[in-house]
Parts: C-alpha cells; structure tokens; sequence
C-alpha cells in the first residue's frame, strides 16, 4: 500500500484558479507549477487531481517499468471522438493486437518507398516555391505533410482536397480546446456553434477515409502504402482476423493525423531557429553540399545526413510538438516517496522536460552539438521524449524522422528562409505546439552555383 504522503501542492491565488489559469495557458501554467514545486508538483482542478512529473526516473516508471497501471488521460479519451479506438486512444488487449497488425507498415523495406514519396513531394514544393515570395511556413509545411502522408498513407493524391481537408482538421481539433473544462462531456451534447463545426470536420474527413477505403476493397491490391498493410494485416500471434471498415478507419485517422501535424509543426519551429541562427544553416547547408555533390537529396542519404538529423532533433528539443500528455492512474501509485490515488492524472510535459538545465546546459540555446553520440549516451535516456516512451512510444517515430530529415534537406539545399521584419512569433499550445501568429517567412533561393 502506497504511503500517503503527497507531493508539494501548487496553490491557487483565487477559487476556480487552477481551472482558469489552464484554461488561459496550459503550458504557461504547468511552468510555473515545474518552477514551484520541482521534481513532482501536485493540485485539484475541479475533480481532477494533477501531478506534474519532471524526474526522467519518475517517468520511466510511469512509461515503461509500471504501464499496466496506467490508461490514456482524459485528454486522448476525449480525442476518441475522432480518432475512435486508433492506436493513440485504444487500450489494453485491444491495442497490443491492433499495434501487432499495423506494425508491419513502418517495417524499414516500407519506409524505403515512403522516403522516396517524401523527397519527391518536397521537390515539388522547392520547385514551385518563388524567389523573393513571403509564405506563411506553417500553412506551406502541413501542406506538404499532408501531400505526403496522402501518398504514403492512402496511396493517393489528395492535393486536390489539400485545403477543405485542413480546414477540417483544424475544426477537429478545436475539441481539444476543451481538455481543461471539467464539463467538457456535458458541453458536446450542445448544439453549440463549435459542435456543429467539430461534426462537419469529422463526418468530412470520414468521407474521403471511407470512400479511399472501400475503392481499396474492391480493387484488392497492394500499393505499397500504409492502407495496403492495414486492409491485408492478419492477427497471427491472435485471433487470425483482420481489421473491419471500422478498425481500419480508426488507424487511419490517427496516423493521418498524427503524420500529418506533428511533423509540419517541428519543421516550421525548425526554419524558425535556422533563421536566428545563420551559422548553425551554414554548417548544414555544408553537410547538404557535402552528402549530396549537388545532385537532390534521396532515401540513401537519409543515414548520412547526421547533422541534418541534430539540428532537427535540437528544434523538437526547444519546441516538442507534443509537448504535454498523460496518464491516468488504473490503482493507487507510488512515485518516489509520494502518494498519487487511483483516478489521478500524471502529466509529463516534454517542453518543460528538454529545457532544465539538470540535463542540459545553457538550455534556451540552439545548439545541435547536444546530439553527437557522445553527448546522448551521457543523458538520460527520458530527458529527452518528443515521442513518448515505453510500449506505446509513437509507431511513426522512424516515419517521422526520415520524412523531417528529407524534407529538410531538400528545401534547405536550394533556400534559405527569413522571418518578416516585425512579425510576432509566440507559442500557441493547442493539441500541438503550433506558433500563435503563424510563421511569415521570405524565401530567398541560393544561389545556383552553390547547389
């Protein structure tokens, strides 16, 4: 039986304080809950009891040593609203056979193929993109995500639906807006404007899955893509069934979704800090210039463009596009010397995390010198966690680093980004870390005799 003795508790300034201040910024607030309290900050939010975790050790445990004990918070319960019983909300039983049969997807000789949609794409865009031209990067990097997880995913051009497709996604993602209100399940049975817009963008974005689906049905061959290895998948190791409509439908979303945001927000925080910081886009241009010999970049330069690889992990270090998740205690729980009863909510914050100087010096710095080998073997292994960690670490992630890498190195060999002049860049912490005024950037083509 744990003890009962609780963490240092965080205390509001006036009633309803906590839920105010979450509501108003969430990120903001679970800093200064970190600043207080340290290692394990703890309050009430209504019936909800919080506690903030900042020891890798404590999240560890919680990820991987005992995650039997713990279920998807109430904010991926919520999300299965949309996402319905996909990998990132689904539990227990039913998640180890679902991960067992998309798993395949992301196996190396498919993510082969998926690399070589990845470099085409984004060639498209260098291409189309002009000299001189002001773009919101935001805008233009979803996208391109979205072109690729088109292809990669559904093995179809969706460019076409490319705009009333992210008009939809991000209705879809208002829901999340409401993760803070303790009413939050009482409000969604309201005929509310937002409701009315949450069930368009869902019942739009079902239509293309489905019909993409049973198109696939039909003609019963494998593209290559990740909806072949979803409709084939057979339970092996479990029942020897195979996904319904339904099922399939569900992973789809979520890895449309996940593909799809995640990436576009880390590469636009990440033309955000090569600007402010020309000689670190200098030493990766000199990497591009040095892998490549001029020639576009390809799925085989993936493994070699490793400086590519630590300026990109250095910007999810800074800006973790999931920068807060978590977990909800199934039994009462032990961390450390602290009490935390059955019900309770376990947040881990990546971007509070990757910015304590107990792991890394001069933390607010860019520097990604901080991703040698050397320097990652001496840290801890969950100090750094843009993909989670344990069983249920992202099933993306090796999707996700070669289609940053990629698509980094392909626009970055032929342009350089800046900020307007006087454009406001803040932080805007929704189900992702998107930039609260998007990011207006110019674009400026190197010239050719250096490419």
């Amino acid at each position: 039986m744990p003890s009962r003795v609780y963490p240092p508790k965080f205390k509001a300034k006036m009633p309803f304080g906590h839920l105010l201040g979450l509501r108003r910024d969430l990120l903001e607030y679970i800093q200064r809950v970190a600043e207080t309290c340290g290692e394990v900050g703890y309050f009430k939010a209504g019936p909800m009891r919080i506690y903030l975790l900042n020891n890798p050790e404590h999240i560890k445990d919680v990820l991987v040593t005992h995650h039997k004990n713990f279920i998807k918070s109430r904010g991926l319960q919520l999300a299965k609203r949309i996402l319905g019983e996909g990998l990132l909300t689904s539990e227990g039983e039913f998640h180890l056979r679902q991960r067992r049969l998309v798993q395949p997807a992301f196996h190396r000789q498919r993510l082969a193929g998926y690399g070589a949609v990845m470099c085409e794409e984004a060639s498209t865009m260098s291409t189309a993109w002009q000299d001189g031209a002001e773009v919101e990067v935001t805008e233009e990097m979803m996208r391109l995500t979205l072109a690729i997880v088109g292809k990669t995913l559904f093995g179809t051009n969706v460019e076409e639906e490319a705009d009333e497709i992210g008009r939809a996604l991000t209705a879809a993602m208002g829901l999340f807006s409401r993760l803070t209100n303790p009413l939050a399940e009482i409000l969604e049975k309201l005929p509310l404007p937002s409701n009315v817009r949450f069930f368009r963008a869902k019942h739009r974005l079902d239509e293309t899955i489905y019909r993409i689906i049973a198109e696939r049905r039909q003609r019963g061959d494998d593209r290559g893509d990740l909806l072949s290895m979803l409709l084939m998948a057979q339970d092996e190791e479990g029942d020897g069934g195979h996904m319904t409509d339904l099922q399939v439908r569900d992973e789809a979303m979520t890895l449309f979704l996940a593909g799809h945001e995640t990436t576009a927000i880390a590469l636009t925080w990440t033309w955000y800090l090569l600007a402010q910081h020309p000689e670190i886009e200098a030493k990766l241009y000199a990497e591009l210039q040095d892998v490549l010999a001029q020639r576009p970049p390809a799925v085989e330069d993936f493994p070699r463009l490793n400086y590519t690889r630590m300026v990109l992990a250095e910007s999810m270090r800074l800006f973790p596009p999931a920068y807060v998740f978590g977990r909800m205690a199934v039994e009462d729980y032990q961390i450390g010397p602290y009490y935390a009863p059955a019900g309770a909510t376990l947040l881990v914050s990546p971007y509070i995390l990757h910015r304590m100087e107990r792991f890394y010096s001069e933390p607010l710095r860019f520097m990604p010198e901080r991703w040698t080998a050397a320097a990652e073997s001496e840290r801890h292994k969950f100090a750094y966690i843009p993909f989670g960690g344990g069983p249920r670490i992202c099933i993306g992630e090796g999707f996700a680093w070669m289609e940053g890498v990629l698509v980094l190195a392909t626009l970055a060999q032929r342009w350089k980004l800046r900020l307007v002049p006087n454009h406001p860049v803040a932080l805007q912490p929704l189900i992702t870390l998107r930039p609260k005024f998007g990011m207006k950037m110019k674009l400026e083509r190197r010239r050719r005799d250096s490419w």
